[in-house]
């Protein structure tokens, strides 16, 4: 049966957290990485502000691809990444256990860890992607990766702490680690993000 007729739906939880803090997607299978990318993006809540790299084992030669933004003119220790924009989720992604590991902020380095559940149908008049569950708040960005930010719950769950003031202006006021509405989840369109991103081109 045609890509174009089936979704994948991908489960997505952060590593080291607990409470875990996970997202249940459903993506087009036509999507490539950037597409997965930007859709992971907007259902944990980040603000797609920093790198990112999906490590996947390649189906034909069974090596770890690095997929994500290629760096122009790269050191020659550098790790070399694969552009997500080029290769299909589909080519990687093959039946429901498949997984790989998407790292989001190379200074934080927020490891995920992404599992295909399920090659379904599309269902009618559905638009995709959408978000169909999840739990827990997504880290502020910055905030010092797993460490950084188990330290920030027990600072604005300390008011005597000396650093609770500060640190709840800097948060906006209010942080609810527990906040978390499926219903609410906004998704861009992937290749407007791409345009904005490698053309400048604004709306």
């Amino acid at each position: 049966m045609s890509t174009t007729k089936k979704i994948y739906q991908f489960k997505i939880e952060l590593k080291e957290i607990k409470p875990a803090i996970w997202r249940r997607i459903v993506v087009p299978a036509i999507y490539n990485f950037w597409d997965l990318h930007v859709a992971i993006q907007d259902s944990m809540g980040w603000l797609d502000s920093h790198l990112h790299a999906f490590r996947i084992a390649n189906p034909n030669t069974g090596k770890m691809d690095e997929i994500g933004i290629p760096d122009d003119d790269p050191f020659d220790d550098e790790l070399v990444f694969l552009p997500g924009w080029e290769l299909r989720i589909a080519e990687y992604f093959i039946q429901p256990g498949d997984n790989c590991e998407y790292e989001y902020d190379f200074g934080d380095s927020w490891e995920h860890e992404v599992v295909l559940e399920g090659i379904l149908l599309k269902e009618p008049k559905a638009k995709y992607p959408k978000c169909i569950g999840g739990a827990q708040a997504c880290p502020p960005e910055d905030c010092g990766g797993v460490h950084g930010y188990q330290e920030m719950l027990k600072i604005i769950r300390t008011p005597p702490h000396g650093e609770h003031k500060s640190m709840i202006e800097w948060l906006g006021g209010k942080y609810d680690p527990k906040a978390f509405n499926p219903n609410i989840v906004r998704f861009d369109n992937p290749k407007k993000r791409w345009k904005i991103a490698f053309l400048n081109e604004e709306e």
